[in-house]
């Protein structure tokens, strides 16, 4: 499991991106890194540059290390660039998705709805955070979870606060379930990166 000891909102001012809507706010206020020498003069290293966006990527699918490094394995058999590859192998995990639908509030949600069993794809339980879907895969929550507050929440539209959903999903709030229609295209994919300087991060 990915290290999450440090607060939500700490690491988001060292990543420069809100993880979360709490974070939001918080980062508004305080646009610069954490701790005393937050506000100095850095220098930044090729190397450091390219580290931080990788991190930054990884934290926005709240991933291990090991995982990020098998989906670019993954992403350099893949046909075209392999950063929009990456982008793109990342973005069909299913807690992914989940968080794209609406059915859950943050990526960290997500994660937990998968793994606590309420999720299941095509009528089959899955509990795997990492599963990835496919298109014209059906996910929705399994019938015997739909009680639960936190799904009476995302019934209502209470998740669903980031504006237009992806055109890749179709969604079913009322009835908790969405499809995969099809592979997304990098550019709709809504994460913060570029990801040619992870793909320079892993070639050197």
């Amino acid at each position: 499991m990915p290290n999450q000891s440090r607060p939500k909102v700490k690491k988001s001012r060292a990543l420069g991106i809100a993880l979360t809507p709490k974070a939001v706010k918080y980062f508004e206020a305080r646009p610069y890194p954490p701790g005393e020498h937050g506000r100095g003069r850095k220098q930044n290293s090729d190397y450091k540059v390219r580290l931080l966006e990788k991190q930054r990527l990884r934290a926005q699918y709240d991933i291990s290390e090991r995982q990020m490094a098998r989906a670019y394995d993954r992403a350099k058999k893949a046909e075209g660039k392999t950063g929009e590859a990456l982008v793109i192998e990342l973005e069909r995990r299913l807690d992914a998705l989940v968080l794209r639908s609406g059915i859950a509030r943050t990526i960290y949600q997500a994660r937990q709805m998968v793994v606590h069993g309420h999720i299941e794809v095509n009528g089959g339980k899955v509990d795997k955070p990492s599963f990835r879907v496919r298109p014209d895969d059906v996910v929705m929550v399994r019938e015997r979870s739909r009680a639960k507050h936190p799904f009476q929440v995302a019934m209502a539209g209470g998740y669903d606060t980031d504006g237009e959903t992806p055109r890749y999903l179709q969604v079913n709030l009322p009835a908790l379930a969405f499809r995969l229609d099809r592979e997304p295209n990098r550019k709709e994919i809504p994460v913060i990166c570029d990801e040619q300087l992870v793909v320079e991060y892993y070639a050197r």
